[in-house]
């Protein structure tokens, strides 16, 4: 949610006026788009990875705090768990060698960050959820001590009224419950920013929802959680339980959840804002004293502050941002798909097929989401989420037959949509060696069916083969898991298992 909050209590009358604020906030955005004042194109990417701080013994470390006044730096930042850490990356120009040097940065960035955790018997672990974490370690008394959670947490369990509930059945089925969205910080993601411009807004979150699935199928890197094997990628359904607000009765109503892949296609991001009134109440009801409309009449740029904060506490999968810099508006696709890690290279390759293929659906003359039903593209997200890279998902036909098909996840992006990100890459004018060189890792990926979900898989397995209780095979594997990490080899090419004593 980007500003600081302070924690305290709301009276009835604050909810009122906040929501006629977000109503003026929502005028004001619809006055910007109309008079065209946003921001031209400049091509601008960002980067956030959140972080798990975990000791030698590969078991969750409650020290960000401590390790933050280590870091000292401005680029690392908390989270909602005292596990967490968050790096962010500042914006880059698609263009060049930008990977290589977000591979640097972030390698620099990470490494120091690792060593200075060190000293307080912590280790960086870039990972989706930490197999080692244990219901007991995700607790509200173990929320990061910042005002903004506090009251979040405060907030969203006083609008469900009851405990939270998990349940999630994968290979093996996890029903756990809680008082406290704590549960959600076991989520480590990497967020991928796309500054767009209004016309283009509608296109590449589109495009963003259409593929979905096959960032989740190939990058799923989640498959523990308290020491139940569930899902290839079981952030997605534990983020939407850990933060749903909805008790039985409501769901049944049909009530939409705040961790949401979204129900159609769209035609303008003022759609996405909108429907977060519509749909959505205000959690923190904090009203900043700028009347926006106002600040237009004056011939401003105004915040929005009311609309931004709200819009932090709706979870879409592609998330719209406003944001102002140097006093210009200017709108952002924020890509909250992928889990964190495995390594500096699986990031970066993540990240240009995603800038890629995105670029490249966006242009078609007729794009693939007037041709995959919406419904599909959730079935579709529900499937790799399930199934990781052994994933079958449903696309449109070749040709001029039309319908969809169903296809197995690496073949669809070996086939057809490498090619695509490539030519997106292209016409990003990315250099030739930066595409092949991180597109390659995809390919590779897909060659070998191996991802950081199926290593893990296969890891632990091999540990219980070797007679380790799942106590002790959760705690190989992330002891193993990171240093092949350190390494920083791609996770395609870390062998199965432990190496030989």
């Amino acid at each position: 949610m980007g500003e600081k909050v302070v924690a305290d209590a709301f009276a009835l009358s604050d909810r009122q006026a906040y929501r006629e604020k977000l109503t003026q906030c929502l005028a004001g955005l619809e006055r910007l788009l109309s008079e065209r004042r946003f921001d031209r194109p400049r091509n601008l990417m960002g980067l956030e990875i959140e972080l798990n701080l975990a000791g030698s013994d590969g078991m969750p470390r409650m020290r960000n705090a401590e390790v933050l006044q280590r870091i000292a730096s401005r680029d690392f930042q908390t989270e909602l768990g005292m596990f967490n850490l968050e790096v962010n990356i500042l914006p880059h120009r698609l263009s060049g060698r930008v990977f290589d040097q977000l591979a640097e940065e972030l390698r620099t960035g990470l490494a120091y960050a690792h060593r200075k955790a060190a000293e307080v018997d912590a280790g960086i672990v870039m990972i989706g959820i930490l197999p080692t974490l244990g219901r007991d370690d995700v607790v509200s008394a173990n929320l990061s001590d910042v005002d903004r959670y506090t009251l979040l947490n405060d907030q969203m369990a006083a609008a469900r009224g009851e405990e939270f509930v998990l349940d999630i059945e994968g290979v093996e089925r996890l029903v756990s419950s809680s008082a406290s969205i704590a549960p959600e910080s076991a989520c480590t993601s990497v967020q991928l920013h796309l500054q767009v411009t209004p016309d283009r807004f509608a296109d590449v979150w589109n495009a963003a929802q259409a593929i979905a699935s096959v960032q989740i199928a190939l990058g799923a890197n989640s498959p523990f959680l308290f020491g139940k094997e569930l899902w290839r990628e079981s952030r997605p359904p534990l983020f939407q339980q850990a933060t749903d607000v909805r008790p039985p009765e409501l769901r049944n109503q049909g009530v939409r959840p705040r961790t949401w892949f979204g129900e159609r296609w769209i035609s303008s991001a003022y759609e996405l804002f909108e429907e977060n009134l519509r749909y959505y109440p205000p959690l923190l009801p904090i009203c900043d004293e700028e009347d926006p409309l106002r600040v237009l009449d004056e011939g401003g740029v105004p915040a929005l502050a009311e609309l931004v904060l709200h819009n932090g506490t709706v979870y879409r999968w592609n998330r719209p941002v406003y944001g102002l810099a140097d006093g210009v508006p200017h709108l952002r696709v924020e890509n909250r798909v992928l889990p964190a890690g495995p390594t500096v290279d699986d990031v970066i390759a993540n990240a240009a097929f995603y800038y890629g293929l995105v670029r490249a659906l966006a242009d078609e003359s007729r794009p693939v989401w007037t041709k995959l039903p919406f419904e599909a593209a959730a079935e579709n997200f529900d499937a790799a989420c399930r199934h990781g890279i052994d994933a079958e998902l449903l696309w449109p036909r070749p040709g001029r037959s039309g319908g969809v098909a169903k296809v197995p996840a690496v073949k669809l992006v070996r086939d057809e949509l490498l090619p695509l990100a490539a030519a997106g890459l292209d016409a990003w004018n990315i250099e030739r060696s930066d595409r092949d060189r991180y597109l390659g890792v995809i390919e590779e990926r897909c060659r070998l069916r191996v991802n950081g979900a199926s290593w893990q898989v296969d890891t632990y397995h091999r540990a219980l083969d070797a007679g380790l209780e799942r106590e002790g095979a959760l705690a190989a594997t992330t002891r193993r898991y990171g240093e092949l990490m350190q390494v920083g080899e791609p996770v395609h090419t870390w062998p199965i298992g432990f190496p030989a004593p």
